[in-house]
C-alpha cells in the first residue's frame, strides 16, 4: 500500500489546459473514484500518475517518493484499462503471467502465482483458453489478473466497465471490491458513471474541465454537493435546482409564477435578499392532499419499485419520486409537499454552495 499525493498538478497540450492545478492526497489503502463526464481530465490525471503522460507543471509523489521523472515500471503502479489490451495470441495463463515472465520469474513460482490470482477471480477453468473465447467479464478479469499478480502499490482503473453490459457492470463492480477488501491496496477508479462511483468509493473526487469541484464520501458528495454542476451531476436523478429570489425575512425562495419554497432560515444564515438556486431530491417531495407547489407532469418513467414523473415547477425542470400506488398520469396538474429540511441553496452567480450551519446532533437515550 502506498499513499499518494499530487501538488499543483497541471497539463497542457500546447495552449490547451486540460488539468488546472489539482491537488490531492489519497491514503494508503483508500479506494478513491475520479468521476467526471467525458473531457473534464480524468483520464489524463490518472495516466500522469501511471507515467503514461508527463506532467506540465506541479509535483506527485507515490509513498513519499516524487515520482515525475520516474519510468512507469518505477512507480509500483498497475493498471487496468477500458479496452482490455490482452494479448489475442497468448492464453489467459500467458496473458496473467506475461509481467512475471518478462522480469525473469522462475517458471515454476510463475505457474504458482498464477493459479492463485486464476482462483481469486475465477478464471481457474479458463487458463487454457484465449481472449477470443472469452465473454466480456471474462476478459476485463484476466486484465485485472495480469495486474494482481505484479502486486503492485497502487492500482490504477481507467474505465474499467465501460464495455460491459449493465448485468455484468454490477457483477464486476462487486468483483472489484471484494477484491480491494481482500488486498487493500491503494486504488484509484476513473468513471464517467456515477452509480460506479457511489457504490465503490471511500471517496469521490468530482472533475470539471480540469479542475476539482469536490471530494467527499459518497454520503457527503450526494447529500451536501459544494455546487450546483455536482449537485446536477451525482445522483440518479440530479438534484433539481430551482432559480428563484431569497426573501429571508419570510424564509422562503419565490419562484415565477407564485410558488414558493421554505427554507430552515437557521441552517442557511448568510441568505441574502435577491437571486438564488434552491434544490431538492426527487424522492424528497411527494404528492400533497391538499395545498402545495404546483408540479405539471409531461411523462412518466415506470421504475418497477417506483416512478419518476417529469416536469415542470414555475416554467423549471423538475423530476420527482412517487411510490407504487400513488396514481400520477402524464400532462397532468399534481401539488407537491417540499419539507423546508430537504431544501439546499446555491449562490446565483457562481453555483456554490451557501454556507450552512449543521444541526446540533441530540445525544441519544441510554
Amino acid at each position: 500500500m502506498a499513499e499518494i499525493r499530487l501538488s499543483a498538478v497541471r497539463k497542457s497540450y500546447g495552449r490547451v489546459e486540460v488539468v488546472r492545478g489539482v491537488d490531492l492526497d489519497v491514503a494508503a489503502g483508500e479506494f478513491l473514484v475520479i468521476l467526471g463526464p467525458s473531457g473534464c481530465g480524468k483520464s489524463t490525471l490518472l495516466r500522469m500518475i501511471a507515467g503514461l503522460e508527463t506532467i506540465t507543471a506541479g509535483e506527485i509523489a507515490i509513498a513519499g517518493d516524487v515520482v515525475n521523472r520516474k519510468e512507469p515500471r518505477e512507480r509500483g503502479c498497475a493498471m487496468v484499462f477500458q479496452n482490455y489490451a490482452l494479448y489475442p495470441h497468448m492464453t489467459v495463463a500467458d496473458n496473467i503471467g506475461y509481467a512475471l515472465k518478462v522480469a525473469g520469474v522462475k517458471r515454476a513460482e510463475r505457474q504458482a502465482r498464477v493459479a492463485a490470482v486464476a482462483d481469486a477471480l475465477g478464471l481457474g477453468e479458463f487458463l487454457a483458453r484465449k481472449p477470443g473465447q472469452l465473454s466480456g467479464g471474462q476478459r476485463q478479469r484476466v486484465a485485472m489478473g495480469r495486474a494482481m499478480i505484479r502486486q503492485p502499490r497502487v492500482f490504477l482503473y481507467d474505465e474499467p466497465l465501460s464495455n460491459l453490459d449493465a448485468r455484468l457492470r454490477v457483477a464486476m463492480r462487486m468483483e472489484i471490491r471484494r477484491l480491494h477488501q481482500r488486498l487493500g491496496t491503494t486504488s484509484l477508479f476513473v468513471t464517467h458513471d456515477q452509480v460506479e462511483a457511489m457504490t465503490l468509493a471511500d471517496r469521490i473526487v468530482v472533475m470539471n474541465k480540469g479542475v476539482v469541484e469536490q471530494v467527499g464520501t459518497p454520503t457527503e458528495v450526494y447529500g451536501r454537493p459544494a455546487s450546483t454542476y455536482v449537485a446536477a451531476f451525482v445522483g440518479s436523478p440530479g438534484l433539481n435546482l430551482l432559480h428563484g429570489v431569497a426573501d429571508p425575512a419570510a424564509g422562503v425562495i419565490r419562484l415565477d409564477g407564485g410558488p414558493v419554497l421554505a427554507y430552515r432560515r437557521e441552517r442557511w444564515p448568510d441568505v441574502a435578499a435577491g437571486p438564488v438556486t434552491a434544490g431538492f431530491r426527487a424522492e424528497d417531495a411527494a404528492p400533497a392532499d391538499g395545498v402545495g407547489v404546483p408540479f405539471a407532469v409531461d411523462f412518466v418513467e415506470e421504475l418497477g419499485a417506483g416512478r419518476h414523473a417529469h416536469g415542470h415547477i414555475a416554467g423549471q425542470p423538475a423530476i420527482v419520486h412517487v411510490g407504487p400506488g400513488r396514481p400520477v398520469a402524464p400532462r397532468t396538474q399534481m401539488a407537491l409537499t417540499i419539507p423546508a429540511d430537504a431544501v439546499q441553496l446555491f449562490a446565483a452567480e457562481d453555483g456554490r454552495r451557501l454556507r450552512e450551519v449543521a444541526p446540533v446532533a441530540v445525544p441519544e437515550l441510554a
